[in-house]
């Protein structure tokens, strides 16, 4: 795989960014590695191409939004909105995620080894997301498809207003969000944990240690005996 390094110390993230967003068959197959990151802001966002870019260190917000295709690994931890609006490819963040990782992401992998801030998956669209760690309150906020695993523990109002997506939880939930309830974890549930297990480094962790929460589906319309959980 040939290799090519910026050095953000150096050169502008612009004149990054701007590489990144060449065509296709210019970026298919490279690794492009970005040094001295220091928290810069929208680091690879919108890429379309099946490159694989490496930041260095820490990235700041929505780095690698609204991937397309590409493989983009975050050695160290992420500000808010990581891998935003996501729709393919993996985004790997090695350290912790900020607030609202993986927010309204259609498709593709999204792979957190440490925790997660408040609002994990907020209005999550079909993509899977997997925390090493603990998420924060709000996490799956009116999520609609896709799967969330968590293997640390969940905040408050989990899966809040939720519509079809799984969420799957090795911890402790501090409290379920209006219309999120525990499921039972059927075999078609537990083969896509573990996947998802296996996709994200945790084949050796066992799908029975986690439980399934999903849309108790009293919301999907008005109800006036439900009006107190709107």
């Amino acid at each position: 795989m040939e290799s090519l390094k910026f050095d953000l110390a150096a050169t502008p993230l612009r004149e990054v960014n701007q590489y990144l967003h060449s065509p296709a068959s210019e970026l298919n197959g490279k690794h492009v590695v970005i040094d001295n990151p220091n928290g810069a802001h929208n680091i690879a966002v919108g890429l379309k191409s099946d490159v694989k870019v490496t930041i260095d260190g820490h990235a700041g917000y929505y780095a690698a939004g609204m991937n397309q295709l590409a493989s983009v690994v975050v050695t160290g931890s992420a500000g808010t909105g990581v891998a935003e609006n996501m729709m393919s490819g993996v985004v790997h963040v090695k350290g912790f995620a900020s607030n609202a990782a993986g927010a309204t992401a259609q498709g593709g992998l999204l792979i957190i080894d440490g925790d997660a801030g408040l609002r994990c998956g907020i209005s999550l669209k079909g993509a899977d997301i997997v925390v090493g760690g603990s998420v924060g309150s709000f996490s799956a906020f009116m999520a609609q498809a896709g799967n969330l695993v968590v293997l640390g523990d969940a905040g408050e109002a989990l899966g809040d207003s939720l519509y079809e997506a799984r969420l799957f939880v090795r911890g402790e939930v501090k409290s379920l969000g209006a219309d999120c309830e525990e499921k039972p974890m059927d075999d078609e549930a537990r083969q896509i944990l573990v996947d998802l297990l296996a996709k994200s480094g945790h084949a050796d962790v066992s799908p029975d240690s986690f439980k399934l929460f999903g849309s108790a589906r009293t919301l999907y319309n008005f109800h006036v005996d439900n009006a107190g959980a709107y």
